[in-house]
């Protein structure tokens, strides 16, 4: 029931077409998805399931960092641009998801957007975030301030450098 609900407020704010959009694209020349896209749609999309699956399973984030982050966690909006044929991407969305299900992070704060070849989305999705490589994780406050990102790897583990992020907010 929930999961229908949040696919019909989706469906609402982007037109159904462009949810989960799956393309040919020229440069890697294989489907990817573009776009706003679900936890599902990324998620059973077959190239990107092949990796998300056991790197989601095996990853466990360290405890207390986790702590740490849980105490500093409100109501944040965290932006992931990925792309579904990015080796980076496919390591690191995984983890990441992991982390925010521990953190019990709202799912409805968690907007996903997949970028073509050209690290480009369409429909101005990606207008004023400069985006330059994938994955990014950018977490805003809910006044939808940048707070900081994660830029295709972390520099310490995802879940030190998202509490570092964090920490400035405080």
């Amino acid at each position: 029931m929930f999961l229908s609900i949040t696919l019909i407020i989706l469906a609402m704010n982007v037109s159904a077409q462009d949810l989960n959009k799956k393309i040919h694209d020229e440069v890697h020349n294989k489907d990817i998805l573009i776009n706003a896209c679900t936890r599902e749609g990324i998620t059973t999309f077959p190239e990107f399931k092949e990796m998300y699956d056991p790197l989601y399973e095996a990853y466990v984030p360290d405890a207390a960092t986790m702590i740490e982050l849980k105490k500093l966690v409100r109501n944040e909006k965290i932006k992931i641009v990925l792309g579904t044929w990015c080796g980076d991407s496919k390591a690191n969305v995984p983890n990441f998801l992991k982390i925010l299900d521990a953190l019990h992070f709202k799912e409805k704060n968690v907007e996903i957007i997949a970028v073509d070849g050209n690290k480009k989305a369409e429909n101005g999705l990606l207008n004023g975030l400069d985006i330059k490589m994938v994955p990014t994780f950018i977490v805003f406050d809910k006044k939808d301030k940048e707070l900081g990102r994660i830029i295709e790897g972390p520099k310490t583990t995802l879940e030190g450098d998202l509490l570092e992020i964090y920490k400035k907010k405080s």
